[in-house]
């Protein structure tokens, strides 16, 4: 059977003679191209900062090689073909998260420190430490002294052994707090449920406070006081007249600057820096009711009473220039700055008081 002969139109003709052969030829090319490409370029990774992309640090890769064991496409290293990628550098910083301190930690005084300074570097009030080491300075600021291990709260508050009979109830109201606030202490590591406070265990009343056994030198008046010297030691004396002050106050010293301890209510007075010998002076015109050593942790210790109701110490001297019962005036020479007493180092240990009470020195220097 012969087949019909297929008409070929001249629109027909004319595009499988013309177009299709352009048409192949284009693609063609683009196809070569394309293979060009892939066996020349190799993509690149962006580099970071500081990152050590050497050949020699950087693996390379070639065609997965099958292990005939169990089939498995293993990756093969090539080292005619180089990868770059990208390496992140170590981060030598660590983050600590912040957690409150709640346990006791302990310092060794050392030469210099004061109940003060040593409050003030921990960050907690000078009463704070006074009350969490009362076994070792007897609430007495002056008792300080080098190589003593100091118990060092983490919060303001009172640092109290437990006694034969404690409650939580008692303990808690003699410190002014309430008992869920020594229960819920972390650092007390009390059992909520049953809370038993075992006589000699230390616990934290954070936020407490108690009142100060006061270690003060008594003053001695002019006439009439009733105050005897054998009271206060050798350095006393009965005095009658002498100078009065006109209440113009100069400082006793030639610093103008603190070395240890402010005033606060554990400390009636305030530390002078003053150099082992530095010249002392009186702060304003008066006579000498004491003249000499004391307890109290004062050492060699110069008073002066005004006579207008102001007296004024002079405590931790290396030695007093004057006398007992001797008229002096404001920048007159006294005494010699020194360490005696409890102190860890020369200062000139400065109070004030008028009418029996302290005030702060503060509020009567220029």
């Amino acid at each position: 059977m012969t087949l019909p002969p297929v008409k070929i139109t001249e629109r027909g003709s004319r595009f499988t003679e013309t177009w299709l052969p352009l048409a192949l030829w284009v693609v063609a090319g683009a196809l070569v191209v394309m293979t060009v490409v892939f066996l020349v370029w190799r993509p690149t990774v962006a580099q970071s900062p500081g990152a050590d992309l050497s050949p020699a640090l950087i693996p390379t890769l070639a065609a997965p090689a099958k292990d005939p064991a169990d089939g498995i496409h293993l990756a093969a290293f090539n080292p005619d073909i180089s990868v770059k990628a990208v390496i992140r550098q170590a981060e030598w910083h660590t983050t600590i998260p912040e957690r409150a301190n709640v346990e006791i930690q302990k310092y060794v005084v050392a030469k210099g420190d004061s109940v003060f300074g040593i409050a003030q570097e921990f960050k907690i009030k000078p009463e704070t430490l006074l009350w969490a080491n009362y076994a070792t300075l007897n609430d007495n600021p002056h008792m300080i002294s080098p190589g003593q291990e100091l118990n060092i709260p983490p919060v303001d508050g009172v640092y109290y052994q437990i006694q034969e009979g404690d409650t939580l109830e008692a303990v808690a109201g003699r410190f002014h707090i309430q008992s869920d606030e020594i229960l819920l202490w972390p650092g007390n590591h009390l059992d909520m449920a049953d809370p038993k406070l075992e006589p000699g265990v230390y616990v934290m009343a954070p936020g407490g406070y108690r009142e100060f056994k006061q270690w003060i030198v008594p003053m001695v008046w002019r006439p009439k006081s009733g105050t005897l010297k054998n009271i206060l030691g050798p350095g006393g004396c009965d005095v009658t007249g002498g100078a009065y002050g006109g209440g113009a106050f100069v400082w006793p010293a030639g610093n103008h600057y603190l070395s240890g301890n402010d005033f606060w209510s554990g400390h009636r007075g305030i530390d002078i820096a003053a150099g082992m010998g530095a010249a002392i002076y009186a702060t304003d015109a008066g006579a000498v009711v004491y003249a000499g050593p004391i307890g109290g942790g004062y050492g060699n210790l110069v008073m002066i009473d005004h006579g207008n109701g102001y007296q004024s110490l002079y405590a931790h001297l290396s030695q007093a220039n004057v006398r007992c019962g001797a008229s002096v005036y404001g920048g007159q020479l006294i005494g010699l700055s020194g360490s005696t007493g409890n102190s860890t180092g020369p200062h000139l240990h400065f109070e004030v008081r008028y009418m029996g009470g302290f005030i702060n020195p503060w509020t009567v220097l220029p």
